[in-house]
């Protein structure tokens, strides 16, 4: 079954479930959904700028995660529809440390200063997406 995107949504609904888990023994897995949450927020602010529909090819900001979205956007932003996205990927701070291949690892690698300072961009972010 295909799932239609739809970023906002998305965005807000990993937010959600990492601010649940973030109040758990589980902010390892907070942790991975601020990342998961802040990539659908950044994607969100992507479409609000005017970036193309997704085509799902090997440099499509749209099918990549930190730290790559970054690196792919860094070259792509143009005007002033692409002021608040720009804030977040010219970042260096905004979800360092952050990889999607932490799901695979051992959770209590993960720092706490990181999951704070996930939490707070990924909120930061989401809160900047129009509604």
């Amino acid at each position: 079954m295909a799932y239609s995107p739809d970023m906002r949504a998305a965005a807000r609904r990993h937010l959600e479930a990492a601010n649940t888990l973030d109040t758990t023994r589980r902010r390892d897995v907070a942790g991975y959904l601020y990342g998961i949450a802040a990539e659908c927020g950044v994607k969100a602010l992507m479409q609000q700028a005017g970036f193309k529909s997704p085509t799902n090819g090997e440099h499509d900001p749209y099918y990549a995660h930190f730290p790559a979205l970054k690196t792919l956007l860094k070259n792509k932003l143009e005007g002033r529809n692409a002021t608040v996205l720009r804030r977040y990927v010219l970042s260096e701070s905004f979800f360092s440390g952050w990889d999607i291949t932490m799901r695979y690892s051992k959770g209590s690698q993960i720092p706490d200063r990181l999951l704070d300072q996930w939490k707070a961009q990924a909120t930061s972010v989401i809160g900047s997406i129009d509604t």
